[in-house]
């Protein structure tokens, strides 16, 4: 996990806690040893709900996510760069075009992918933005009067009937799909 990126904890509809990894770490743990049972966590960057080890004392928890100066213990790679090993497929012309490259396969593929980024549009990561609100509005507001119809005036980018429509939920679900949205 990124330790970079942020959280937002809910139990119920209401907001528990909000930060980077450690500090969600340490509310959803908390929460835990109360008896506080269903605690759903969401990225903030994302809008998806993610899921975490809470078992052990809170140390160990945060040695199991990398946050201590232990840290969990890791594979062959280069975990110091964040560095993932995960699977592409591709075509095999693909393949022979990416092995040709000077720089090897992994670099070529790195520098694509951060080419394609720097080429993304305001109205890119606003879609980005939506997606993320939507995502975490089916989670939390799927049952709560307006959903659909909020849904909607979301992906037309109408934001008044947004705001009126969720302004009807719980504040702490309301203002989250609102932050989301930027």
């Amino acid at each position: 996990m990124d330790t970079k990126l942020t959280y937002t904890a809910f139990a119920g509809t209401a907001l528990v806690g909000s930060g980077d990894l450690a500090a969600i770490l340490a509310c959803c743990h908390g929460a835990q040893e109360s008896g506080r049972d269903g605690v759903l966590v969401f990225s903030d960057e994302s809008g998806k709900q993610v899921d975490f080890d809470l078992h052990g004392s809170l140390d160990e928890v945060l040695a199991r996510h990398g946050l201590s100066g232990e840290g969990p213990k890791r594979g062959p790679g280069r975990p110091k760069l964040g560095v993932k090993g995960m699977e592409v497929t591709l075509l095999p012309r693909h393949w022979d075009w990416l092995e040709r490259q000077p720089q090897g396969v992994s670099a070529t593929l790195r520098r694509l992918v951060d080419e394609a980024r720097g080429r993304e549009t305001e109205s890119d990561r606003e879609r980005e933005r939506m997606d993320a609100a939507f995502r975490f509005m089916s989670a939390m507001a799927g049952d709560l009067p307006g959903y659909e119809e909020a849904c909607r005036a979301l992906y037309r980018r109408d934001r008044a009937v947004f705001g009126a429509l969720v302004g009807l939920w719980p504040a702490d679900i309301r203002d989250h799909a609102l932050r989301l949205l930027g």
